[in-house]
């Protein structure tokens, strides 16, 4: 006889850290299953209920939640091999036993938690938003034609996830890349009417090292981004961009 809805259990195997200098190490759990359970209802159980799969008592699970709508980015982690949001994520969907595990590409601060600071220190890099003079007001800013406004709105679904950083494997502890999310944000920032203005400063900054000589277009970062960006035409155009300004650079601007 198939098992019923209240006898149906999850098996999960969750990779635990107690700070960033200590040893890795695995802890399972066996909670009771819900319908239409997502990795963080799961979690959630085991901090309400912090007993492992031997009965034993543990210390709560800790990892980092906001939106609960995949809009924040701060619930990302490895499930089963593969970096996605915790929050989208259906036990449904899932093979068991469910692994659970900290991205690889950050620093772990204490169990699920890492450390993306590295990403925003990028976007510093690249100078990644728009100037604006707010002493006194300038009236509306200039308008975008619909082309180049949908192609903006598609780049600015970036909520700097990380998820396309784990997935790439130019980004590790033996290069400097930044990363497959800093192409849209450097064309969705070059695309704006007020940004174009400073966007030589961004390519130059991209130039440098970390930026876009450290992409081998693997493409994996498109396979896994949770919002369909499309990074890949992004690492086109941006390429395009850094050709002309080295030309202009050797050349002289006066000519382009």
């Amino acid at each position: 006889m198939a098992a019923t809805t209240e006898e149906k259990t999850i098996h999960l195997i969750i990779e635990r850290q107690k700070d960033p200098s200590s040893e890795p190490y695995k802890e399972e759990f066996s909670i009771p299953y819900s319908p239409n359970m997502n990795i963080i209802s799961a979690l959630m159980y085991i901090r309400e209920n912090p007993v492992n799969k031997d009965g034993e008592e543990t210390i709560p699970i800790q990892w980092e939640m906001s939106c609960l709508e995949e809009v924040c980015g701060i619930c990302s982690m490895l499930i089963n091999d593969v970096p996605r949001q915790a929050c989208s994520t259906l036990i449904d969907d899932l093979e068991q036993p469910i692994r659970i595990e900290p991205m690889r590409t950050f620093p772990v601060v204490r169990d699920l938690i890492i450390d993306r600071e590295s990403m925003f220190d990028s976007l510093k890099q690249v100078k990644a938003w728009i100037p604006i003079d707010g002493t006194y007001d300038i009236g509306p800013g200039p308008r975008m034609n619909e082309k180049k406004r949908l192609m903006a709105y598609e780049l600015s679904k970036c909520f700097t996830c990380g998820v396309c950083l784990e997935a790439c494997p130019n980004v590790n502890d033996k290069s400097e890349f930044m990363g497959p999310f800093v192409f849209p944000q450097v064309r969705l920032k070059n695309a704006h009417p007020t940004g174009e203005m400073n966007s030589e400063e961004r390519i130059d900054g991209f130039m440098e090292e970390g930026g876009l000589q450290g992409c081998s277009n693997s493409q994996n970062c498109v396979q896994v981004c949770p919002k369909g960006i499309p990074i890949t035409t992004s690492i086109a155009a941006v390429n395009r961009e850094a050709t002309l300004e080295s030309f202009k650079s050797f050349f002289g601007s006066d000519n382009y």
